[in-house]
């Protein structure tokens, strides 16, 4: 997978952790009071996902817009010490790039707890400047990538619309992938999509609890795609495709650290897997392999190379425990 370049159309959002050591109650309010501590800035959102391309080897070539704020020209200033395409993300004036706070407490030496999150929301449709913007650096990619990501985070930047742009800017056979939020019944017709269990139950109006398999080649159908990764927490993944499913066990324990970022790093790997010429069910099994890394990490992380296949090591029998069913 190294160097595949994957496009990755996404909603750029900041993760901002600040985090403090706990002083006493207020006098004023029944709060906590922290010493500040630290505090740092990392890609989140689709960001996230370009992130963890970015950390595997891959090589991210990202479309997206940030706001001329300090947290947008942050997010620039670290794909590019990355070494990360910044020629597809469009500045606009005005906008505020979309930041997610979250302050964390606890003792200096011990591990920092989520106390309260907050965020700075703006949404945008994109004008002239930033299609231009768009339009500009697909053209200077046209037929590098076998894979395109959009990651829809309901902000504005990634539009149904812009599937099939994307796949004419990808080699012949490429393919278009999607992890949408709210939305992702609009991109009808995509190759592939990666929502969770919640966002499959609420596209179908229906639980997953009854008969899984039936449920999964059903959305997959009313989307309209020849692939669909399901993740399901604890319960590991499901892949329909074709009429057939695969379902991957958790690669790991059911016991998590912290789940943020998990459906980027999936979606990211599954992509850059694809790109690298991978079936689906290897491409699943590495992004299941991938997933059970990052949610026993803290915060918004990534996992590199070495990560990724000291995971598979240490779980070889993984593709044994696959339940296999067919219509």
């Amino acid at each position: 997978m190294v160097d595949q370049p994957v496009v990755m159309l996404v909603d750029m959002v900041a993760d901002r952790f600040v985090t403090g050591t706990p002083k006493r109650i207020s006098r004023e309010a029944p709060v906590l009071i922290l010493r500040r501590d630290n505090e740092i800035l990392v890609p989140g959102g689709g960001a996230n996902a370009v992130a963890n391309v970015d950390a595997l080897g891959g090589r991210p070539l990202p479309l997206g817009v940030v706001g001329d704020d300090t947290n947008g020209r942050s997010l620039i200033d670290l794909f590019a010490e990355r070494g990360i395409a910044t020629r597809g993300i469009a500045v606009r004036a005005g906008f505020s790039t979309p930041t997610k706070v979250r302050i964390l407490g606890g003792g200096r030496h011990g591990i920092k707890q989520q106390i309260v999150r907050y965020d700075i929301e703006d949404f945008l449709e994109l004008g002239p400047d930033e299609s231009s913007t768009f339009e500009e650096a697909l053209a200077a990619w046209q037929g590098q990538a076998r894979a395109a990501v959009l990651s829809d985070y309901g902000y504005g930047s990634v539009q149904p619309e812009m599937a099939a742009t994307l796949r004419a800017a990808l080699a012949p056979g490429g393919q278009v992938l999607c992890d949408s939020r709210y939305r992702l019944a609009d991109f009808h017709g995509i190759d592939g999509a990666t929502p969770n269990a919640e966002e499959a139950e609420a596209l179908l109006d229906h639980d997953l609890n009854g008969d899984l398999d039936a449920a999964g080649n059903e959305l997959r159908c009313k989307l309209d795609c020849s692939t669909l990764l399901v993740t399901r927490g604890s319960s590991g993944m499901s892949l329909f495709r074709d009429g057939a499913a695969a379902h991957l066990p958790v690669h790991g324990t059911t016991q998590v650290a912290d789940v943020t970022g998990a459906g980027d790093t999936v979606i990211g790997t599954f992509a850059l897997a694809t790109a690298a010429g991978a079936t689906p069910l290897e491409a699943a099994l590495l992004a299941n392999y991938a997933g059970g890394v990052v949610v026993m990490k803290m915060g918004t992380a990534t996992l590199d190379r070495a990560e990724l296949a000291a995971a598979i090591s240490e779980d070889p029998g993984l593709l044994e425990r696959i339940s296999w069913a067919s219509s």
